[in-house]
C-alpha cells in the first residue's frame, strides 16, 4: 500500500512538471508562430507584392525605366521573397525538429519510470 501511495505521488508530482512544461511549449510556440508573426508575415508579403507592381507599372507602363530592366529587378524581387519563404521554412524545421526530439526524449523517460513501476 505505501508503494502504491509513493507511486501515486510521484505520478502527481510527474503530472504537475508536465502542466508547466505545457505551458512553456505554449509560450515558446506563441513567440514563433503566433498572431504577431502572422501580421509581419503580411506586411512582407505586402512589400514585395507592392514592389513588384511598382517596378513593372514603371517599366511596361509609364516606360520610366527600360522594360528589360523592370524584368530582371522584378524577377530579382520575387526570387528574394522565395529565399525569404524558405528561410522562415527551415526555422519553422528546426524548431519542428527541437520539439520532436523533445518529446522523445521525455516519452522514453516516462517509459523508464511505468516499466520500474511495474
Amino acid at each position: 500500500m505505501e508503494k502504491e501511495r509513493l507511486s501515486f505521488e510521484e505520478l502527481e508530482q510527474e503530472l504537475e512538471e508536465f502542466k508547466k512544461e505545457k505551458e512553456k511549449v505554449r509560450r515558446i510556440i506563441g513567440r514563433i508562430g503566433g498572431k504577431n508573426q502572422a501580421k509581419y508575415e503580411a506586411y512582407i508579403n505586402i512589400s514585395f507584392l507592392s514592389l513588384v507592381f511598382i517596378v513593372f507599372l514603371l517599366g511596361g507602363v509609364l516606360h520610366k525605366i527600360p522594360f528589360n530592366l523592370s524584368i530582371e529587378i522584378g524577377v530579382f524581387l520575387i526570387s528574394m521573397k522565395v529565399a525569404w519563404m524558405i528561410h522562415e521554412q527551415q526555422k519553422i524545421n528546426h524548431f519542428q525538429f527541437w520539439m520532436l526530439t523533445s518529446l522523445e526524449f521525455r516519452i522514453s523517460d516516462i517509459n523508464k519510470k511505468i516499466n520500474k513501476l511495474k
